[in-house]
């Protein structure tokens, strides 16, 4: 079989989003891995999947199973928000309709900083939280991941998406938009739920 182009043999893995930030940090976690990772718009699947679970893992299920149900195929479906702990865990699951259905990121970064306007560094703490859900004909199950932080006082940082530009690193004292994707990609909560995801992924591939 020389010469012939090994992504033949690649399976596909369809992730359940439209975020094309989202799809190249998964394709960079798993590149180790011989599977084709492709979103589900490039799957040819535009589906709207109706995410009221009360949890993040309720709703990466939810879009999974949504997802699995028309393709048939390996899915990975990913939940994540932000949790401020100020704010009694908000945004939460709400993440992103936190500021309105139709705010921009901008808008929606700066209700959260307003929130926090004049509190103490102490009390600014946060944290990232991905839940992955992943269904084939094989298995199912579910990983979990999340990265502590801090609000910062104002946006930093281009790279990156969502709240990445507020989510302050102190170790790096970096936000998430200001680190490397490469270091970013290594301590991220999505990172984390991936990793974990992988272990498992291997052990049913029989790897």
């Amino acid at each position: 079989l020389k010469g012939i182009n090994r992504k033949i043999y690649m399976k596909r893995l369809i992730v359940a989003t439209k975020n094309t930030g989202k799809i190249v940090e998964i394709k960079d976690i798993l590149k180790e891995f011989p599977v084709e990772v492709i979103s589900m718009v490039d799957a040819g699947y535009d589906l709207e999947i109706d995410e009221n679970g009360t949890s993040f893992s309720e709703n990466a299920f939810l879009k999974a199973n949504a997802l699995y149900k028309i393709s048939g195929e390996m899915v990975l479906a990913d939940d994540s928000g932000l949790e401020v702990d100020f704010l009694n865990d908000a945004p939460g699951v709400f993440t992103s309709r936190f500021a309105g259905f139709n705010a921009s990121q901008k808008e929606k970064n700066s209700k959260i900083i307003n929130l926090l306007k004049g509190v103490d560094e102490q009390f600014r703490t946060a944290r990232f939280v991905c839940s992955i859900s992943f269904i084939s004909k094989e298995a199912n199950f579910i990983t979990e991941g999340f990265v502590e932080g801090m609000i910062a006082e104002k946006p930093m940082g281009s790279t990156g998406f969502g709240y990445d530009p507020i989510f302050y690193l102190p170790q790096y004292k970096k936000t998430f938009a200001q680190l490397p994707e490469n270091i970013k990609n290594k301590v991220s909560h999505r990172a984390s739920a991936i990793n974990k995801f992988k272990e498992k992924f291997a052990s049913i591939q029989g790897s």
